[in-house]
């Protein structure tokens, strides 16, 4: 059987790629791992391996080993996590990538999924319906890492055949696993409090606009991405990805919508260079005309899916 690895299996994006993975492929054809030993609950519905990123020789026998033909690589340290430990988030964000290109370069793996940000832009990036190709100078060790990420994607594909396909991720919004510690969190951690009735305190301005993606629709663009004809996916570093763009006090009005009595207050703390230094929106035109991409959620949608599965 061919057999697929999601490797950072326990963070928000990988314990639901898990999850929509086994049910299409079958429960068996889907191995997660991460440095965690116990793997959550959610997912231990399959198989579950403690595997480090970071432990090349680990990585390679169990690959090889095991006849794993795809890889998922989500094994990373996020922006503001990465910001306080940036020599240990350059360690971990470029070595895992380095050993799973090499094993699909010596054609142990067919094909690789390994995602990017919209970290890699920067302050001189253009803010409005940021295009594909643009000026990238990233201010954030996470960015500076999926920058260069990207251009090690592109050149493992140019110059040695590899099959790796990437998105620049938005913030993501999700209900079944907590977020691992970046900017975009304050959009998840605002639907706990107001479940819980308390008020919200965001470590972002109020008219701070940041890409957003609800986590239904950024899986099925990952797979689809991954199940588009090779021939289809033109870019080889990482494709623009685009959901819905708003504010915290437009989130924090359309919660109010469904929780009138919703309170929000405002703190900005060091986070909010980083929000400052990313786009307001993204144009993502080259991902729907190579590979079909179409977003489901707006934000009321997204809001009322949240605070109903919550």
């Amino acid at each position: 059987m061919k057999k697929t690895l999601v490797l950072g299996a326990c963070g928000q994006i990988g314990t639901e790629l898990v999850l929509t993975l086994r049910q299409k492929y079958g429960e068996e054809a889907i191995i997660a791992a991460d440095l965690k030993e116990e793997c959550p609950l959610i997912i231990k519905n399959g198989p579950y391996i403690q595997l480090d990123a970071l432990d090349k020789q680990q990585v390679r026998s169990y690959i090889i080993e095991n006849n794993v033909k795809e890889v998922y690589l989500l094994a990373a340290l996020l922006s503001a996590t990465a910001e306080k430990n940036p020599d240990f988030a350059w360690k971990l964000n470029m070595e895992g990538l380095f050993t799973i290109l090499d094993l699909a370069k010596e054609k142990y793996v067919d094909k690789i999924f390994w995602p990017s940000s919209i970290a890699v832009f920067g302050p001189t990036t253009p803010m409005d319906k940021t295009p594909q190709h643009t000026i990238m100078e990233p201010t954030t060790v996470y960015g500076i890492s999926k920058q260069a990420g990207e251009r090690w994607c592109e050149y493992y594909s140019l110059k040695f055949g590899v099959d790796v396909r990437s998105i620049r991720y938005p913030g993501l919004i999700s209900y079944k696993s907590l977020p691992g510690g970046g900017t975009t969190d304050y959009a998840v951690d605002i639907f706990y409090k107001a479940k819980e009735q308390v008020k919200f305190n965001c470590f972002l301005k109020e008219d701070t606009a940041l890409p957003m993606m609800f986590m239904d629709d950024a899986i099925r663009a990952t797979i689809e991405l991954m199940e588009a004809p090779i021939e289809n996916v033109k870019i080889k570093s990482s494709y623009n990805l685009a959901g819905i763009s708003f504010t915290p006090a437009d989130l924090a009005k359309a919660i109010q919508k469904e929780m009138p009595n919703f309170q929000i207050e405002y703190n900005p703390d060091f986070r909010q260079a980083i929000a400052d230094s990313w786009p307001n929106s993204i144009d993502d035109s080259m991902s729907t005309q190579h590979w079909g991409w179409q977003p489901k959620f707006d934000l009321d949608g997204m809001v009322r899916e949240m605070l109903t599965n919550l």
